[in-house]
């Protein structure tokens, strides 16, 4: 199976190329090599691919800068992407999209449903879900896999902010009213893997899929774990705080948890436990850690 992935350096992407061999062979595209400020490039990157299937794992992720240059963020979230879509459909390949929980406004208190009513409270909430709506127009066929939470020992995360802050900081505050299921890069690109194959196949179904690891936590008591599981020299005093304590300058979800029944009956991807995925990821840490 040939995936060609828009996106080199990002956490997803990074595993996606980390799973290069044994039956797979990623081609993953940096930004030098995809502008993804310029749809028409992307799409005739897609155009004259030797892919099986595409997957775009690239996207602006800078949440708070998106609330200053939506437009540009709406373009690399929702055109270019679109774009993408529309040529996989003229030539029939399968198109995977990662999409993310902030297309909700994270009220209530039951697990959202792939259906659930969308109100993103950011602009990049908004770009992300315009996207899914170019991605859906684009190709009925492609499948949009919403993430949350992502985490990985590469990249901009939560993980690797808090040892990070742990090294300067004996005391860190950390919000105890948001709560998501917060899921390995890892374990998102094995769901994209099993899909990809499924759709390939001919098998499965399109559309939008949530994938979220379990338990749903608070952001204090997965700070609280990351710490009881690492094996770090600085271990600091963990305090509970308010997201209103902390204003930024794009408001986030507060209990965006996703159900993920659908990805589970339709493809048998269930939901990993990010408690287990957490220890690989921080063992790579301290492996690395100068």
């Amino acid at each position: 199976m040939r995936i060609m992935v828009f996106g080199a350096t990002g956490q997803v992407a990074t595993e996606l190329r980390r799973r290069d061999g044994d039956g797979v062979s990623v081609r993953a595209l940096a930004r030098d090599a995809a502008n993804l400020e310029d749809p028409a490039a992307c799409a005739a990157i897609v155009a004259s691919c030797d892919a099986d299937a595409v997957i775009n794992a690239a996207a602006w992720t800078n949440v708070d800068g998106a609330e200053a240059e939506e437009a540009r963020a709406t373009v690399v979230n929702a055109a270019s992407p679109g774009a993408m879509a529309q040529a996989c459909a003229a030539r029939g390949l399968p198109f995977l999209h990662i999409s993310t929980d902030f297309v909700f406004d994270g009220e209530g208190d039951a697990p959202l449903g792939e259906d659930a009513p969308t109100a993103p409270l950011s602009a990049y909430g908004r770009s992300k879900l315009a996207g899914e709506a170019a991605v859906r127009a684009a190709d009925p066929q492609a499948v949009i896999l919403r993430a949350t939470r992502v985490f990985s020992a590469h990249g901009t995360n939560w993980v690797r902010s808090m040892l990070r802050a742990a090294e300067t900081r004996p005391v860190l505050k950390v919000v105890d009213d948001q709560v998501s299921g917060p899921t390995a890069a890892a374990d998102i690109a094995d769901a994209l893997l099993r899909v990809a194959r499924a759709r390939l196949r001919g098998e499965g179904a399109s559309g939008v899929f949530h994938f979220a690891a379990v338990p749903a936590v608070t952001m204090l008591d997965f700070t609280r774990e990351i710490f009881r599981q690492a094996d770090w020299a600085s271990q600091p005093r963990i305090e509970p705080s308010k997201t209103a304590d902390w204003p930024l300058p794009a408001r986030r979800p507060l209990r965006p948890v996703l159900d993920c029944s659908r990805i589970r009956a339709v493809f048998g991807v269930s939901q990993p436990d990010w408690r287990l995925s957490l220890a690989p990821v921080l063992k790579e840490l301290k492996e690395n850690r100068p």
